[in-house]
């Protein structure tokens, strides 16, 4: 199909992007690598008069270590997310998932910034935003704010940032060396979809830290199991001190979907929904914990 018809503006800075953003209200859209905004478009189902781009601002796009934290800039495209050295070496669950978007064509034009902006709750990173507390840093007109992710997933395709407002970093906590074991932290990520590069039919983010042989803390995101990312909080508290054996990881498997409400469409329903996510939380966490 067609979009509807538009106007352009290619944004000089980011401050030039909030001012139109304000002048144009509703009627505008952020337009990044496109890879979300465009189908919409393309379909009508989101028919904005305006498109402000940022996806050619250098000041949205790289990787730098603050503190205990890595900054991304929010037009930072996946594939520069999966090859950076200091997201490898920092927090390489990131890195893994973001290898897992899509394909090679959809990695090199689409942005981490727009994926997470976007709220898709079948998407992968607004998951790992979720389950490693990320916060997101959106500019406006009164400067910027930074939203934790369990604030900023509002609803289905609904975000915390207003009208006026640009993402322009997110702010990672850094889990040490890349592999499964820095510092502590395992991870592994579990999704199922129909065909490869698809969809999440459902998804399932394990991220276990072991001490003398107990789980120190567990954290569980879980993607496309309601309208936004959910954590597993009953898995969670079930293994929190918990031996880490693969009888209690599995048994906390159990509760991963308690809770929950997921959407039934032509891919799978609810019940079928709930079910793969006790399998593939059962999966990651053993995983994670070196199983």
């Amino acid at each position: 199909m067609i979009p509807a018809a538009f106007d352009y503006h290619r944004a000089e800075s980011v401050e030039d992007a909030v001012s139109v953003l304000s002048e144009h209200g509703d009627d505008a859209k952020i337009l990044a690598g496109g890879h979300s905004l465009l189908p919409l478009m393309r379909l009508r189902l989101a028919y904005p008069a305006l498109l402000v781009d940022v996806g050619r601002l250098e000041e949205m796009r790289g990787v730098r270590q603050d503190g205990d934290e890595l900054v991304i800039g929010a037009a930072t495209t996946h594939h520069d997310v999966v090859r950076d050295g200091l997201v490898r070496r920092h927090c390489g669950v990131l890195a893994d998932v973001t290898a897992m978007v899509g394909d090679p064509q959809v990695r090199h034009r689409g942005t981490m910034g727009g994926a997470l902006a976007h709220g898709d709750a079948a998407g992968d990173l607004p998951t790992v935003a979720l389950a490693l507390d990320a916060t997101m840093v959106a500019q406006g007109p009164d400067g910027r704010r930074g939203i934790p992710a369990a604030e900023f997933f509002v609803d289905y395709l609904e975000t915390a940032l207003a009208p006026d407002e640009v993402l322009v970093e997110v702010r990672w906590p850094t889990l040490g060396a890349a592999g499964e074991g820095g510092q502590g932290w395992g991870y592994a990520y579990e999704k199922f979809s129909r065909v490869a590069q698809a969809w999440a039919i459902v998804g399932s983010l394990a991220l276990v830290r072991r001490d003398n042989g107990s789980v120190a803390e567990a954290r569980v995101g879980l993607t496309h199991m309601g309208a936004t990312p959910l954590r597993a909080r009953a898995t969670e508290q079930a293994l929190s001190g918990a031996p880490a054996s693969a009888d209690a990881l599995a048994a906390a498997s159990e509760q991963a979907a308690d809770g929950t409400s997921p959407p039934a469409d032509l891919s799978a329903q609810p019940d079928y929904r709930q079910h793969l996510a006790r399998v593939l939380t059962g999966r990651a966490l053993a995983r994670a914990a070196g199983m």
